[in-house]
């Protein structure tokens, strides 16, 4: 499906690597799509990813299967990384992540052996506990086995609408990800090289006070449905003084609103591959891998009767009720003549390395190949070097091991003990798509997955009504039976609003995953991102 690897036809591409020899190696609780054609699946406990992927680092230095000419000319902190993952023995680790030691250091050499490929994570891995130690040890994992591009080979994408690489093979200067910027007032939490925590946006607005939230525009999203601690966030989203929704749907969120503009759709309005360009900067496999660009102008018009508009014209329009003046990427916009969303987009990509001209006269997009060259070596004064030794990031795995033992099992017997996983089904995406009809009568909701062993110790059938309990918090769900999700794993799709699973014609409507998170007690302390996956529950028959 869309987002992979990479993000477009994913399994076409895929099909086709792996008929070129690639090996793909899995960690994940279920037996999705991708793990059904691993040569190595881990199908572990959900919450041990930064455990198992420290066991690899630590059989890949045991070993010696690293790169040390590359870790000699480009890396510092080996020695405080070898030190850091010892306690991580496959034995120890494999026992508590449920799977089998063997197993976990064949994934190690076979990635270590490879040659070239690199590991990834992304959203199921990073709602879980310690999401940013894992991204951080699957740095460290590339980067011990030098992936990296090096002088001479090929950068695949130097990027077209904007610059993406500096085209050398070098370690870049490093920068902030964490803890600089705005302080919240809530968990002791900053700003982040992703923007403000979301999560802390319901107790900014909660918590009275110089710098409380009292305004809130949303645009295209839908926090009731997506954040965590939904009764805290329809309380806060309830005491704003101001509530706006741009979304062509009333969604959960909008049906809080003071006021909701509906926006023209994708084929209303004229637009680039901008977005999925950049893309590229979220993982090493997401966005375009070749040098593609699009400029799409619009295809069809509005309905003449509809009241929609562009997005950036609701923010235009109240400017200029202020007598504001707006400035954009330098210019100074006329507050009585508004531009184009066409000048907008020309202003926003004026210094791309392409230009939007040359871009507009190939129709459907072009591969630029002159913006993929052999990257050149490094200056040979350059001062920076990758670091897998950072000061950060070995207390956490310390901490990390600390936790470690053969007793920290998770118990499938008891239904105290299972977690709770999110997933995303094929008919909807996050909280799009739930009120289109033609996908509703494919997922009218999102059953709770349990694997047929679980249920049978639970007297659960297909079907049957449950109550999912954590922390105090319940919510309803209806049972599907799956061997594809391990035992002692519970898997629901997030993104469905709906606390009480009923809606308003008295038909099930799908379950709320969002309100069993905690949000203050269990969270990254680096992100601010709550434990939102691998989640301990009770399951249990609901009348």
């Amino acid at each position: 499906m869309w987002g992979g690897i990479p993000a477009f036809n994913p399994a076409r591409r895929l099909h086709r690597a792996r008929q070129r020899g690639l090996q793909l190696i899995v960690i994940d609780p279920r037996r999705t799509e991708c793990a059904k054609k691993a040569a190595i699946h881990l199908q572990c406990l959900p919450g041990f990813d930064s455990e198992i992927v420290a066991a690899m680092i630590r059989t890949i230095i045991s070993e010696k299967l690293y790169d040390a000419a590359f870790l000699d000319a480009e890396v510092d902190g080996f020695d405080d990384l070898k030190n850091a993952v010892e306690p991580f023995a496959p034995d120890a680790v494999a026992r508590t992540a449920g799977i089998e030691a063997d197993d976990l250091v064949a994934a190690a050499r076979m990635f270590a052996a490879a040659g070239s490929g690199n590991a990834t994570g992304g959203t199921g891995s990073n709602m879980s506990p310690n999401g940013t130690l894992l991204e951080y040890l699957l740095l460290c994992l590339n980067t011990l086995c030098g992936r990296w591009v090096k002088a001479g080979e090929p950068v695949r994408n130097l990027g077209v609408l904007f610059r993406m690489y500096s085209g050398h093979a070098r370690a870049e200067k490093p920068r902030p990800g964490y803890g600089f910027g705005e302080q919240l007032r809530v968990r002791d939490l900053q700003d982040t090289a992703a923007g403000l925590p979301t999560a802390a946006l319901p107790d900014e607005i909660l918590t009275p006070g110089p710098g409380q939230v009292k305004a809130l525009f949303v645009v295209g999203g839908n926090p009731l449905a997506a954040f965590p601690n939904r009764a805290k966030v329809e309380k806060a989203l309830e005491s704003l003084e101001l509530l706006v929704v741009v979304d062509p749907h009333l969604s959960a969120t909008a049906q809080h609103a003071d006021y909701v503009f509906g926006p023209k759709f994708g084929f209303e309005t004229p637009a680039i591959s901008f977005a999925n360009e950049g893309m590229v900067t979220y993982g090493l496999s997401i966005g375009f891998q070749e040098p593609y660009a699009q400029y799409q102008p619009a295809l069809i018009d509005p309905p003449e009767e509809s009241q929609v508009v562009e997005d950036w014209r609701v923010f235009y329009e109240i400017a200029r009720r202020m007598d504001l003046l707006l400035n954009y990427r330098g210019t100074a916009y006329d507050m009585q003549n508004p531009p184009t969303t066409d000048e907008l987009i020309a202003a926003f990509v004026r210094r791309s390395p392409v230009p939007l001209e040359e871009i507009k006269s190939y129709t459907g997009g072009h591969i630029f190949e002159h913006r993929s060259e052999p990257a050149v070596p490094k200056e040979p004064d350059w001062p920076h070097r990758l670091q897998i030794g950072h000061a950060d990031m070995m207390p956490e795995l310390t901490r990390l091991a600390d936790g470690l033992s053969a007793n920290a099992t998770v118990d499938a017997d008891d239904a105290l003990d299972l977690l709770l996983v999110s997933r995303r089904e094929h008919e909807v995406y996050n909280s799009v798509g739930h009120s289109l009809p033609a996908l509703q009568r494919k997922r009218p909701f999102n059953p709770v997955y349990l694997n047929p062993d679980d249920a049978e110790k639970l007297n659960l059938g297909d079907a049957d009504r449950v109550a999912i309990e954590s922390a105090g918090r319940s919510v309803i769900g209806l049972v599907q039976l799956e061997d594809a999700v391990r035992p002692g794993v519970v898997s629901v799709c997030h993104g469905f609003p709906n606390h009480s699973g009923m809606n308003e014609l008295g038909k099930f409507a799908g379950t709320s995953v969002s309100a069993l998170i905690d949000d203050e007690v269990q969270y990254d302390r680096f992100s601010g991102m709550p434990r939102m996956s691998a989640i301990p529950v009770r399951v249990t028959a609901s009348p």
